[in-house]
C-alpha cells in the first residue's frame, strides 16, 4: 500500500481553477492507478477521474468531462486534478485513491481536501 496526502483545496468563484495534488509515499507509486473521488455534504462518494500507471489512459465521470483533467508524474510519486469552470455543485472533499481501475478497486485513500466553489 501506499500512504497518499492531498493539497490545494479551497475556496474558488463560480468559474475559477485550481489543482489538487496527492502526495505518496511508500514503495512501487509506477504500480498502481490512481483515482480522485469526491463527498459533497448529505451525499455518497463518487468516482471524479482515474488515471492509470503508466498516464497514457484516462477515464472522468460525466459531471467533470472536459472541465478537469487528471495526470501524475511517477518520478515525483505525485498525481493531480486540474480543474476548470468550477460550478457551486463540484462543492465537496476531494480524496485520492491509489488501487486499480479495473476491477475498479482502490486500497489507499488520503484524509481528503475541501473544494468549496462560491457563486
Amino acid at each position: 500500500q501506499v500512504a497518499l496526502v492531498e493539497s490545494g483545496g479551497g475556496l474558488v468563484q463560480v468559474g475559477g481553477s485550481l489543482r489538487l495534488s496527492c502526495a505518496a509515499s511508500g514503495r512501487h507509486f509506477d504500480g498502481y492507478d490512481m483515482a480522485w473521488f469526491r463527498q459533497a455534504p448529505g451525499k455518497e462518494r463518487e468516482f471524479v477521474a482515474a488515471i492509470d500507471w503508466s498516464g497514457r489512459r484516462t477515464t472522468y465521470a460525466y459531471s467533470v468531462r472536459g472541465r478537469f483533467t487528471m495526470s501524475r508524474d511517477n518520478a515525483k510519486n505525485m498525481a493531480y486534478l486540474e480543474m476548470n469552470s468550477l460550478k457551486p455543485e463540484d462543492t465537496a472533499v476531494y480524496y485520492c485513491a491509489a488501487g486499480r481501475m479495473l476491477p475498479n478497486e482502490w486500497d489507499s485513500w488520503g484524509q481528503g481536501t475541501q473544494l468549496t466553489v462560491s457563486s
